[in-house]
């Protein structure tokens, strides 16, 4: 198998944060660069008018159930200790 299809089926965890009002969004994704742009164009119901977003953050993962379960630890974190240190 090639690494250019290694590297297409990757998922990657991500955390965003608003410049609008500096909180936090945690999700994952198998197209990072297509979902900022749903983040940022006001297509994502949960986050309309809280962006712009910068990305702050972001892991890969070989398979979705290793990507949900990152996801889950880092929003069980509630932007403590931990979560402050990943993203320093």
């Amino acid at each position: 198998m090639s690494s250019i299809l290694t590297l297409g089926s990757m998922y990657t965890v991500y955390v965003i944060q608003s410049e609008k009002n500096h909180s936090y969004y945690t999700g994952f994704t198998k197209n990072l660069e297509r979902r900022l742009y749903e983040h940022n164009h006001n297509n994502t119901r949960s986050l309309i008018n809280k962006g712009p977003f910068t990305l702050v953050y972001k892991e890969e993962f070989f398979n979705i159930q290793e990507a949900r379960e990152r996801e889950r630890q880092i929003k069980s974190y509630k932007g403590g200790n931990a979560f402050k240190k990943l993203l320093v």
